[in-house]
């Protein structure tokens, strides 16, 4: 390879710039976590998960060269961020505690978000080329921050629920289990509204319960929990 061809500009492409925006969702919500803004941190999440969804189906559309691996590699790294630290940095933060043993075991979990959410990316980045699949083995890493977010804007966050849910979910995410791509198309068009709806900020409220992040949840977790059961 020439010094020519190490110039950003022949690796970079669209798609790949979709993905930078991801990773910057995702840092953003980092640092609105730590500020205490719970509620931005998680749409920022969400606003990630948006653009990580878009990236590959841009990379598609605008018939993406990439013969070094740049745009798999940005994606993974941009992953580890938006849906590794953040979540972890959000549980983290969303769960008030004086040092103690409690804290430590919130510490715990969200080490145990960042290790697992990188493991499943490296496993991806392993066998993508090389194992043939018609979906995801392991949950999909975006789905921790997904729930997450929409536990918490939901009205019904929990610590305890919440720390139980990302030990759930983490495991699932290194767990052999194959998770089908989500195409029902129906669900995805009422879940795009309804995710439209938490980002614009509509409060759609009935007992002080948020519906549109509580229906989101609930698909989320049906997703997760069905396709575990079924042989």
């Amino acid at each position: 390879m020439s010094n020519m061809e190490t110039d950003m500009k022949s690796f970079i492409a669209v798609s790949d710039i979709i993905s930078l925006l991801n990773m910057c969702s995702g840092f953003l919500s980092i640092i609105s976590s730590i500020n205490g803004n719970l509620e931005l941190a998680a749409i920022l999440m969400i606003i990630a998960i948006i653009f990580d969804s878009i990236d590959g189906w841009v990379a598609r559309k605008t018939n993406r060269q990439d013969d070094w691996g740049f745009g798999k590699n940005i994606d993974s790294l941009s992953d580890a961020i938006s849906f590794g630290v953040a979540p972890a940095i959000f549980l983290y933060c969303s769960i008030n505690t004086t040092p103690g043993f409690y804290q430590i075991i919130v510490l715990l979990v969200s080490l145990l978000i960042v290790i697992c959410g990188v493991l499943r990316l490296t496993r991806y980045n392993v066998i993508a080329e090389k194992i043939e699949t018609k979906g995801f083995i392991g949950f999909p890493i975006p789905g921790i921050s997904f729930i997450l977010a929409t536990f918490y804007l939901s009205g019904l966050f929990n610590p305890y629920v919440a720390l139980l849910l990302s030990i759930v979910v983490s495991l699932l995410m290194v767990c052999n289990r194959q998770y089908p791509k989500f195409d029902n198309i129906p669900i995805i068009a009422i879940s795009a509204a309804l995710i439209l709806l938490l980002i614009l900020q509509v409060k759609l409220v009935i007992y002080n319960i948020n519906l549109p992040a509580i229906i989101l949840l609930l698909f989320c977790l049906y997703y997760l929990i069905i396709n575990l059961i079924k042989r």
